[in-house]
C-alpha cells in the first residue's frame, strides 16, 4: 500500500522532479532547432498508469527516473506497456524498453523490444523484432517507424507482411492504416498461394486487394514458372486473379507472347486482350501476328487478332505472309499421338497470302502449318510467276523440310494460265481448265499440270526458224480430252498427254479468229496481283490494270482477203435488172 501511495504522490508531483536534460532521440524524432517549445496541455500529456518501482539513477539514462516492472503509460487513448520505460515529462517523450507493447485506438497493436515515442508529435520508432498487427494483416521489420497523427508506419530495413494468405517481402514499406494502402518499394516480392508478384514499387489495398504496380513487374505462375504477367504500370486484383496492364506489357503462356498497348488478363480462365500495337509472338511455332485488337484463351491454346490483322511464318529461305479481317491460331492434339500438338492458322474475309513464289487470295485461307497443308476457299486465286490458277478451292502442299512448295490441288471449276512472253504486253495466254486438276512444282515454279474431267486447252504452238534459229508461230491449238498433261516451259504450255475421248486441232494464227484465242471463263487478274508482302495488308493493291494488245495482223488480213474474194464472185454474178 506504501509503494502504491508514494507512486501516486510522484505521478502528480513529476513535472518538478525530473532532470531537464535533452533526450537523445532517434532522427526520425529529431524536432528542428528553430522550432518553439511546445506549450503541452495537461490533457495531451503522457500519463503513467501503473508502475512497479520508480528509479532515478545519476548513472543511468542522463540522471532521469524511469519505471520499471509492468509498466503502463497511456497517451491521446493508446496505451504503451513495456519492462521499463523512461518519461522525460518537459519534452513529453518516453522509452521503453523490454516486451515493448502498444495498443492503438484503431485496433492496431505494435509490439517490439523498445520504443520510443512523442507525445507532441504522435509520432514514434519500434526497434527489434518489430510485429505490427491489425484485423487485415501482420507486419514484421527491425525497425518501424509511425505517426498516429497521419495513422502511418514505415519501415525500411526490410521485412515481411502476411495477411493469413498471402506474404510480402520487401525492402521498404509505408503502411496508411485509415486506408488500409501499403506502398511497397525495393525488391517488392509478394508470395501467394498459386502465383508470386515481384516488382520495384507496389501499392496493395488490403480492403479491396488491389495492387497497382510502377515499374518493372512480373506475375509468375507457381505451378508453371514459364506462364507470367509482365507490365511496367498496371493493377492486378489478387482475388479474382486480373490483371489490367497499361505500359510495356506481355502475357507469357504456351509458349506464347502476347504484348500490347493496354492488355488485360484473367489468370483463372485464361482469357486475355490487348488493343493497340498487339504481337503475339509464337517462338516455338516460328510465327507471329500482329493487328490492332487480339485475345487469347490460355485453356484453349487459341487467339484471335482483328482489326488490320497480318501473320508471319518465318522461315529460313522464304517466310509465309497472311493477312485477313481476322486472324486465327490455334493448336490440337495429333490424332495418332495426343502428345503431340498441332499448330493451324485461319484467316478469314478478304484472306491474303504472300511468299516469294507464290501469292493468293480467297475468301479464307487454313493453314495446317505443322503438315504445311494451306486450304483456299471461296474464289481463290494463287500466282507464281507469270502463271495464275483459280478453282473452287485450292490446296497447296508445303515441303516442311525445304520450306518449298511441292504441289497444288484445284478442286473444281480448275483453271490455270501463263503468260506466253512475260517480256511482251502481247494479249496471249496460254490455258488448261477442267473439274479437278494437280499442279506440280519444281525449283520453286509451276512445272506440270494434271488436269482431269472435262479437260480442255488453248496453247500457242512456236516452232525455230531453221534459218534464223529464231521461234516462229505456227499457231493455236486447241484441245479437250478426258485427261489432260500439261508441261509448263519458260514460254510455253506443252501438251503432253490428252487421252480419252480425245480431240485436237491446230489452227494457223489467220485461221483462229480472237474469240476463240480465250476460254469464255477467261480472269487473268492484274489488279488484285500481290506483287510485294505489303501489298497483304489492303484489301487490294489495286494496281492499273495491264492493257495488253491484241496480236491479229494475220487474221485481219486472211478476212481482208476473204472478204476481197467475196465481192470478186458477187460482182461475177448478174445482176437483176427491174423493168
Amino acid at each position: 500500500m506504501r509503494i502504491i501511495l508514494f507512486l501516486l504522490l510522484f505521478i502528480s508531483t513529476l513535472s518538478f522532479a525530473q532532470d531537464k536534460t535533452p533526450v537523445k532521440r532517434d532522427p526520425y524524432l529529431q524536432t528542428p532547432s528553430s522550432a518553439r517549445p511546445v506549450q503541452t496541455k495537461p490533457e495531451d500529456k503522457v500519463k503513467i498508469i501503473h508502475a512497479d518501482k520508480i528509479i532515478k539513477d545519476p548513472e543511468k539514462y542522463e540522471g532521469n527516473q524511469y519505471f520499471t516492472g509492468n509498466v503502463q503509460i497511456e497517451h491521446q487513448g493508446s496505451v504503451l506497456t513495456a519492462d521499463e520505460v523512461i518519461l522525460y515529462n518537459e519534452e513529453n517523450f518516453v522509452k521503453a524498453i523490454g516486451n515493448t507493447r502498444l495498443q492503438n485506438t484503431d485496433g492496431s497493436v505494435i509490439t517490439a523490444g523498445e520504443m520510443e515515442y512523442d507525445g507532441n508529435t504522435q509520432k514514434g520508432v519500434a526497434r527489434k523484432n518489430v510485429v505490427l498487427t491489425d484485423p487485415k494483416q501482420t507486419i514484421k521489420t527491425d525497425i518501424l517507424y509511425y505517426d498516429r497523427i497521419s495513422n502511418q508506419a514505415y519501415f525500411n530495413t526490410g521485412g515481411t507482411i502476411s495477411d493469413g494468405q498471402n506474404i510480402t517481402y520487401t525492402k521498404s514499406a509505408t503502411y496508411f492504416l485509415n486506408t488500409k494502402i501499403v506502398d511497397l518499394t525495393g525488391n517488392v516480392k509478394i508470395d501467394t498461394p498459386q502465383y508470386i508478384i515481384e516488382g520495384p514499387n507496389i501499392k496493395q489495398n488490403q480492403n479491396t486487394k488491389v495492387a497497382d504496380f510502377t515499374g518493372p513487374t512480373t506475375i509468375t505462375n507457381k505451378a508453371n514458372p514459364k506462364n507470367r504477367v509482365y507490365t511496367e504500370r498496371g493493377t492486378y486484383k489478387m482475388e479474382t486473379k486480373e490483371a489490367f496492364l497499361n505500359k510495356n506489357s506481355k502475357i507469357f503462356y504456351n509458349d506464347k507472347i502476347l504484348t500490347g498497348d493496354d492488355m488485360y488478363y484473367n489468370q483463372l480462365s485464361g482469357f486475355g486482350k490487348a488493343t493497340g500495337n498487339v504481337m503475339l509472338d509464337d517462338p516455338k511455332e516460328k510465327r507471329y501476328i500482329k493487328g490492332g485488337y487480339g485475345e487469347v484463351f490460355e485453356k484453349k491454346d487459341s487467339a484471335m487478332m482483328t482489326k488490320n490483322p497480318y501473320a508471319v511464318k518465318v522461315m529460313e529461305k522464304d517466310s509465309i505472309y497472311f493477312a485477313a479481317e481476322k486472324i486465327i491460331s490455334y493448336q490440337r492434339p495429333d490424332s495418332s499421338d495426343i502428345k503431340v500438338k498441332k499448330s493451324y492458322l485461319r484467316a478469314y474475309k478478304k484472306a491474303r497470302v504472300y511468299k516469294s513464289n507464290a501469292q493468293g487470295r480467297a475468301d479464307s485461307i487454313a493453314f495446317n502449318e505443322t503438315d504445311g497443308i494451306m486450304h483456299m476457299y471461296t474464289q481463290p486465286i494463287l500466282w507464281s510467276g507469270e502463271k495464275q490458277v483459280t478453282g473452287d478451292k485450292v490446296e497447296a502442299y508445303f515441303n516442311t523440310k525445304t520450306e518449298d512448295i511441292d504441289s497444288l490441288k484445284v478442286i473444281g471449276n480448275a483453271f490455270a494460265i501463263s503468260k506466253v512472253d512475260s517480256l511482251t504486253l502481247k494479249d496471249e495466254f496460254n490455258q488448261v481448265k477442267g473439274k479437278f486438276m494437280t499442279v506440280y512444282y519444281e525449283k520453286n515454279a509451276i512445272k506440270e499440270a494434271k488436269v482431269i474431267g472435262n479437260a480442255q486447252s488453248i496453247v500457242y504452238v512456236d516452232d525455230t526458224d531453221q534459218e534464223t534459229k529464231k521461234p516462229e508461230r505456227i499457231g493455236i491449238t486447241l484441245s479437250a480430252c478426258g485427261i489432260i498433261g500439261a508441261l509448263f516451259e519458260e514460254r510455253a504450255l506443252q501438251i503432253i498427254s490428252c487421252s480419252i475421248g480425245a480431240t485436237s486441232d491446230t489452227y494457223p494464227m489467220s485461221k483462229i479468229e480472237p474469240a476463240r484465242r480465250k476460254f469464255p471463263d477467261f480472269n487473268w487478274n492484274t489488279k488484285d496481283r500481290i506483287r510485294k508482302w505489303q501489298d497483304i495488308l489492303v484489301d487490294s493493291p489495286n494496281y492499273e490494270e495491264i492493257k495488253y494488245s491484241a496480236d491479229t495482223e494475220l487474221y485481219d488480213k486472211a478476212q481482208e482477203a476473204v472478204e476481197k474474194e467475196r465481192a470478186k464472185e458477187e460482182a461475177k454474178k448478174p445482176k437483176r435488172v427491174r423493168k
